[in-house]
């Protein structure tokens, strides 16, 4: 939705992970700031990146139980968020024989909007590129690329297809070709020089306390290096479609981005959570 550590980008983040509440109630702007704050994002900024995302249909204005001013999540928003959930917080086990899912779209030049739209969802959805309209994803992604084309009312101009790469050259080969795979790799390590030496830090400081969990006092600690860990990797399952190994170039960084992103997930969502719950129910 928007790109990392910018005070939309946070919002949208912090309202994935923490601000979608079973009755839907809205988050008080006092806490949206308090909160925000605790990222190095001052009230202004919170106050016109929410204005922002009101205008683009994804927070809408309601009061809160007690009668201060707070933003809830759209009905649009609430389901990009749940399904984004099922790409952020999976690990798939991609094989081979799961095969493909081929999008071939035609847009006419009148409605060349839609066209760069559907170009770009495609790529979001993981999609690389293998002809002039015509692209491809593993089969995995098929039920998910349907849903979210009709859902943006797409799928007029697209016909998918399922099956398997059968020549001429290898896979490999061929999949180095759809996919800027070096790129991907480098999305991975820079997630990887910025929240690998975060998880080692929280490891040293648990094995130092002696329980294995976050010690008192920790809230504001766990939920600042949770909400940026999650808001650095919720764009990489996008990035990076999960090939199998075997297409893959030797030394992939992806698993262990991925262990690093999942371990601190297990760490600190909940112990962050409390810092979450304090402001909240103060402001």
């Amino acid at each position: 939705m928007a790109e990392q550590y910018t005070p939309r980008s946070l919002i949208v983040t912090l309202y994935g992970a923490y601000g979608r509440t079973p009755d839907e109630s809205p988050l008080p702007v006092a806490g949206l700031i308090r909160l925000l704050g605790a990222l190095g994002v001052d009230a202004p900024s919170v106050r016109s990146s929410v204005s922002r995302l009101k205008r683009r249909g994804l927070l809408v204005p309601e009061r809160t139980a007690d009668g201060a001013a707070g933003y809830a999540l759209s009905a649009e928003a609430r389901q990009v968020l749940d399904d984004g959930d099922r790409r952020i917080y999976a690990r798939p086990s991609p094989r081979l024989s799961d095969g493909w899912v081929l999008a071939v779209f035609s847009v006419p030049e009148a409605e060349r909007h839609k066209r760069h739209l559907l170009r770009s969802r495609l790529g979001r959805l993981g999609f690389g590129t293998a002809a002039p309209g015509v692209w491809i994803a593993p089969g995995r992604l098929y039920e998910e690329t349907r849903h979210t084309l009709r859902r943006l009312r797409l799928d007029p101009y697209v016909d998918l297809f399922t099956g398997q790469h059968l020549g001429f050259e290898p896979t490999a080969e061929a999949a180095a070709r759809w996919w800027d795979l070096t790129a991907i790799a480098e999305q991975h390590e820079g997630f990887l020089s910025l929240h690998e030496p975060v998880l080692r830090a929280w490891e040293s400081r648990e094995e130092a306390g002696g329980d294995g969990a976050p010690e008192e006092g920790a809230p504001e600690d766990a939920y600042r290096d949770y909400l940026l860990a999650l808001d650095s990797w919720r764009r990489l399952p996008y990035a990076d479609p999960g090939l199998p190994a075997e297409l893959l170039p030797e030394g992939w960084p992806g698993d262990r981005s991925a262990e690093v992103f999942f371990r601190l997930h297990a760490r600190l969502r909940d112990a962050g959570g409390a810092f979450v719950r304090a402001p909240l129910s103060a402001a």
